[in-house]
């Protein structure tokens, strides 16, 4: 008898998510993950008296997103739909990104940083996912 092991996000055969709400929900727990890192990280040096608390780039907190983007990126097949499809979500991505960053420079950068990072996140992942399917659909 074998014990199988539930994954999550779940993945098709040859990698790839299979579901938005998965894509969706494992970047936005990466971010928080980033941010509650990185929050111990400026507590730390703040308490030390490198600097004032909440200085720090809240932007950092998309690292565990972009490698799990990255990881399905790898899962699809070499071709120009991945690449179309990841260029044209990146660059959307980015640029609201920056945008909030921009309507909340008022805020620490640790704050406004990963509102911008929770902002890439949600829009790559709403772009990419749909879209390098439509893509790959349409040529194959």
């Amino acid at each position: 008898m074998t014990e199988q092991q539930s994954a999550f996000p779940r993945r098709d055969a040859e990698g790839r998510i299979r579901a938005l709400g998965d894509l969706l929900g494992v970047g936005l727990a990466g971010v928080v993950i980033g941010l509650l890192v990185l929050v111990l990280f400026d507590g730390a040096f703040a308490s030390f008296g490198a600097g004032d608390f909440g200085q720090a780039n809240g932007w950092l907190a998309v690292i565990l997103p972009a490698w799990l983007f990255w990881e399905d990126f790898r899962a699809w097949e070499f071709g120009a739909p991945r690449v179309v499809a990841a260029l044209v979500s990146l660059a959307v991505a980015v640029v609201a990104g920056l945008a909030l960053a921009g309507v909340t420079v008022g805020l620490p950068p640790l704050l406004s940083g990963g509102l911008a990072a929770a902002t890439f996140t949600v829009v790559y992942a709403m772009i990419w996912f749909p879209g390098v399917r439509w893509l790959a659909s349409r040529t194959s």
